[in-house]
């Protein structure tokens, strides 16, 4: 059982990224797949996540309207669009999955994502 978070890099301030959480060993179909972000010296924060449907997503406060999650189940892959990038993004971010949102059974290594000014 194995998530990947990748996509992350380094880009200027205003644009976009796509991170992609790739599954092996399980199918996502049955999970919720949340993205959480750390930042150094910050605590973790939960950035988005999505049901297992697709029918109910959820978007943390500094990223609504900026970002947005999707999943392709036939593909095995959940996306998280990030759109006007800020400096603030700049995090590690992780996808995780679970039964709800929120509640995450298995983890994946982060991609990191660096915003410059």
């Amino acid at each position: 059982v194995q998530l990947q978070a990748s996509g992350g890099g380094l880009v200027q301030a205003g644009g976009s990224l796509r991170l992609s959480c790739a599954a092996s060993g399980f199918t996502l179909d049955y999970y919720a797949i949340g993205w959480l972000r750390q930042a150094p010296g910050k605590e973790r924060e939960g950035v988005s996540c999505i049901s297992s449907s697709g029918g109910s997503t959820y978007y943390g406060d500094s990223v609504k309207g900026r970002f947005t999650i999707s999943r392709d189940n036939a593909k095995n892959t959940v996306y998280l669009q990030m759109n006007s990038l800020e400096p603030e993004d700049t995090a590690d971010y992780y996808c995780a999955a679970g039964e709800v949102c929120f509640t995450y059974d298995y983890w994946g290594q982060g991609t990191l994502v660096t915003v410059s000014s």
